[in-house]
Parts: C-alpha cells; sequence; structure tokens
C-alpha cells in the first residue's frame, strides 16, 4: 500500500469519527438524567430541561452530542468540583448546552439543577452554589420556591434603523415603543406599545428562518418581545413576553430565566418597582418573580416539577 493511500485512509477514519471514540471501550459509561419542568406547579407546563449528574468532566462534544439527543432548548451538566457526592457538596460545576452549542446562561436549566440536587438528592446545604460562564451562581429553597441569585443584565437602547428588517419579521405592523440590547448575553428586547396587550403578543408568529436570515453578525442569540401588564386584570403580572432563539436551535423557548435578567432591569425602571411578577406566555407559558436586589443583582423566584428519572448509557 502505497503512503498516499495509507495517509488518506487514516484522514478518513479521523473525520469519522464520533464523540463516542474517546470513550474507554468495553463498560457503558451510565449517568443519571432528569426531566425538570421549570418555571411551574405542575407537570406539563413551564420549561422542561434536561439534567445529568457527571462524576468526571467529559468532553465537549460529547456534552453538546448528549443535549442534541435531548433535543430540548437547554441540557444542563452538573460536576461535582471538589465536593464529595451531590448530597453534601455546596459548590458545583455547571455548563448549559442548546441543541446546537453551549450557552453562557441559563436560568431554567439552573432551577431544574437545583431542584434535582434538593428535591432528589436531598442535599442538606441552604444554598448551593453553581461555578458557570457567568460566575457564581447561589439557588436557596424558599417554602415551596427556589430562588436564583442571578446577575442583573439592564439593557441599553437600540438604534432600531440599524435592524429595521429584523424588527419587521419579528413583530409585523404591530408598533413598538423601545428596542433595547444587553451584549453580556446577546439578547436584543423589543417592547412593543402600550396601546398593545398580551393577546396581540400571542399572536405573533415570526418565522425562524427570516429571524436568522436578516441577523447574521453574530451579535444576536435570543430576541425578547415584551408588553406591559394589566394591573387591573386577575393575574396581576406586571409584564409578559415571548423569547425566540434560533441563532442556537430553539425557534420558541417557553419560559426563560436570563432573558428576565434583562426584562428585570427594564421593566424595574419603567415601572419604578423591584418587586414585580411576570409571565411568559408560550404556548406552554410559565411565570417568574422577581426582585431587585441592593447589590444591584436580582433574585429570579420559580417553581419546578421533576418529571422523569433514568439512566443515559453511552
Amino acid at each position: 500500500m502505497c503512503g498516499c493511500f495509507r495517509k488518506w485512509c487514516h484522514e478518513v477514519e479521523q473525520k469519522e469519527k464520533s464523540p463516542l471514540d474517546n470513550l474507554t471501550t468495553g463498560t457503558a459509561m451510565e449517568i443519571p438524567i432528569f426531566t425538570v419542568d421549570a418555571f411551574t406547579n405542575v407537570p406539563f407546563k413551564g420549561n422542561p430541561a434536561a439534567v445529568c449528574l457527571i462524576e468526571n468532566e467529559l468532553q465537549d462534544d460529547l456534552y453538546q452530542s448528549i443535549a442534541a439527543e435531548m433535543n430540548l432548548s437547554d441540557t444542563a451538566f452538573i460536576t461535582k468540583q471538589n465536593s464529595l457526592d451531590f448530597t453534601s457538596g455546596a459548590r458545583f460545576g455547571l455548563r448549559w448546552f442548546t441543541p446546537k452549542s453551549e450557552y453562557p446562561l441559563c436560568g431554567h436549566a439552573t432551577l431544574a439543577s437545583a431542584a434535582v440536587l434538593f428535591y432528589l438528592k436531598k442535599n442538606v446545604n441552604p444554598v448551593v452554589v453553581f461555578e458557570t460562564m457567568s460566575g457564581e451562581l447561589m439557588v436557596r429553597q424558599h417554602e415551596e420556591s427556589l430562588i436564583m441569585d442571578f446577575p442583573l443584565n439592564t439593557p441599553k437602547p437600540q438604534d432600531q434603523h440599524e435592524i429595521r428588517n429584523l424588527l419587521k419579521a419579528a413583530v409585523g405592523e404591530l408598533p413598538i415603543q423601545d428596542v433595547c440590547y444587553s451584549p453580556a448575553i446577546k439578547n436584543l428586547m423589543i417592547c412593543l406599545a402600550d396601546t398593545c396587550n398580551r393577546s396581540e403578543l400571542m399572536s405573533l408568529r415570526p418565522e425562524a428562518e427570516a429571524l436568522v436570515r436578516n441577523e447574521t453578525t453574530g451579535k444576536i442569540k435570543s430576541l425578547i418581545i415584551t408588553v406591559r401588564g394589566t394591573q387591573t386584570a386577575p393575574s396581576g403580572y406586571d409584564f409578559y413576553s415571548r423569547v425566540f432563539s434560533p441563532w442556537v436551535g430553539v425557534p420558541e423557548d417557553p419560559v426563560t430565566g436570563s432573558a428576565h435578567t434583562v426584562l428585570a432591569g427594564y421593566w424595574s425602571e419603567k415601572l419604578e418597582k423591584k418587586k414585580m411578577t411576570a409571565y411568559q406566555c408560550s404556548s406552554r407559558g410559565g411565570e417568574v418573580k422577581l426582585e431587585i436586589r441592593d447589590d444591584g443583582r436580582v433574585d429570579i423566584i420559580g417553581q419546578a416539577q421533576i418529571i422523569l428519572q433514568g439512566t443515559l448509557k453511552i
């Protein structure tokens, strides 16, 4: 066999390798896995996240393959770091992957991760700390809810003319009051005029392909559309929202904790309130409670339901 042919065969073998080729052959790796509905007190509402408990760090391509297999908006991977186990440890590593890529901040999958530690693993600590791409995130229990200590990403005004085609693709002819941007998590926020209401927000059907086609700079990972709430309504919500993230493989996210780090800053200034209750009105829907802290961060409060537990064998 000539040298050139051997080299070609080697290159083909390398290209055909999958993430599983990096694992030790023989006994399958077993990873505890859970599905948790976040920001809801009943099953099949809120935002489902997969949560994996990882004994030892995996390679990035394997994390991504598992997230693609789960095919939920986010899969969370909790690692023990220096903790002895998931019950007594107070500090863990946490990473989030969409079906397409790793994400820098995810609220609902953090809520889901804490639910697994507190409710299933019976973690004994009053607070657990997650070390993440967005810094340390602390979660504590309070009655039936979990409280997440998150960064506050108050957005800044954005020039509408620069992105007029994207705005058109997002909201059509509905009147816009403000357009703001958060560079920290690459979220663009569109606030509809006060003449709009929840029904008009829910009627929007932006096409994922049109959104992606009109934003190719890489500056936007998620698009938030929001509208003021009606305090006289029985629900009493301060504001409503929807979130679209086709750039990371999520056409519409059901309930988005990270988006509320942006929304909390914006609506707190508009409404002159530090405590707010919001509703993300996707088809599944979910309630998010918010409290602006004196240290410039935000408490994001929600409930979670663990609906599935099993073992991932790879």
